[in-house]
């Protein structure tokens, strides 16, 4: 990409697409098309396309999706592939219509199957059951994956499809109802903490394991990707695979452990307590690597850093809501 590049950020606020942003404005790119989604609704294909033939992007990040924790998605799965599926569709076939050089589609580790041989490899694909609690989502994901693949083999594009790990950082989720693991924990302690609280309950058992990936990590290997001499750029585009490589550090712990972390970080002291009634989830999602970190990229933020980061950032926020 040049620096002077028309480069859309599809979903500029959410967690994922800020950060993006900020590692394209750091790194000087100048020519960025945002639009909030009063601005433009992506699931409405008229409003998608006539923005792609005007403005003319030449490279698209497409970080728009509508995304939740165990809660959410079990409650609303029929919202979640609905919009999902509609953002992706509309988005993808603009970018097509409209002669995109690249694009880049952000999924998620939940489209591979629950009880996946770890650490997941791309290749693990549709070989097994979903997680039944996020299984709509995942599919919408999926499915975008698909379209990424059909494309480049019917249309010749340069669609590439990368699944992050667990994500966290600045413009995250704090909603106890909608939120991930880590910000609810990061929430959970604070509020406990400022209250005096002599404890805080975590869901489930606290044994599965999690592989979390701090946000501007994760916008640093986009811009790798999407930026790769166009070699090894055809190389992730082959016709006999589908489009896709995994971003995360390769490594986990329990949500036990996530949960003790948090607690040090914030300061809170109390004793943690776990709801054994409440869902687990995945058992484990420890993806693998090595195909990224062989490009010549990998995660640099330690997990205990970007926790603090976060919480320095909103840590105001909780001490006067309790």
């Amino acid at each position: 990409m040049e620096k002077t590049s028309r480069i859309f950020i599809a979903g500029h606020r959410g967690l994922v697409g800020s950060a993006i942003r900020r590692g394209l404005e750091q790194q000087g790119y100048t020519n960025l098309l945002l639009r909030s989604r009063a601005e433009l609704d992506l699931t409405d294909k008229a409003a998608v396309l006539a923005f792609f033939e005007q403005e003319q992007p030449e490279y698209v990040f497409l970080a728009a999706a509508k995304v939740g924790g165990i809660v959410a998605n079990d409650t609303y799965p029929a919202d979640f592939i609905r919009e999902n599926l509609e953002i992706q569709t509309n988005v993808i076939d603009a970018a097509y219509r409209s002669g995109v050089k690249r694009l880049l589609f952000l999924g998620s580790s939940c489209i591979y199957p629950k009880l996946c041989p770890q650490p997941i490899k791309e290749e693990y694909l549709l070989t097994g059951p979903l997680e039944p609690t996020n299984r709509a989502y995942a599919l919408a994901k999926i499915a975008g994956i698909e379209m990424c693949w059909s494309y480049n083999r019917q249309y010749g594009t340069q669609f590439l499809a990368a699944m992050p790990t667990n994500l966290y950082g600045p413009n995250d989720n704090f909603d106890l109802k909608n939120s991930h693991v880590l910000p609810a924990l990061i929430r959970k302690a604070a509020e406990a903490k400022a209250a005096g609280a002599k404890s805080i309950t975590v869901w489930g058992t606290g044994t599965p394991r999690r592989e979390l990936l701090y946000s501007d990590d994760l916008a640093e290997a986009c811009l790798y990707l999407i930026s790769l001499p166009e070699a090894e750029f055809a190389k992730l585009l082959t016709a006999d695979e589908p489009p896709l490589i995994n971003i995360g550090t390769g490594e986990d712990l329990t949500i036990r452990e996530l949960a003790e972390l948090v607690c040090r970080v914030v300061g809170f002291e109390g004793e943690l307590l776990f709801d054994t009634t409440r869902p687990d989830g995945t058992p484990r999602k420890l993806m693998d690597v090595s195909r990224i970190k062989a490009l010549g990229w990998q995660a640099t933020t330690p997990l205990e850093e970007g926790i603090r980061r976060v919480y320095e950032n909103v840590k105001e926020m909780f001490l006067t809501s309790v």
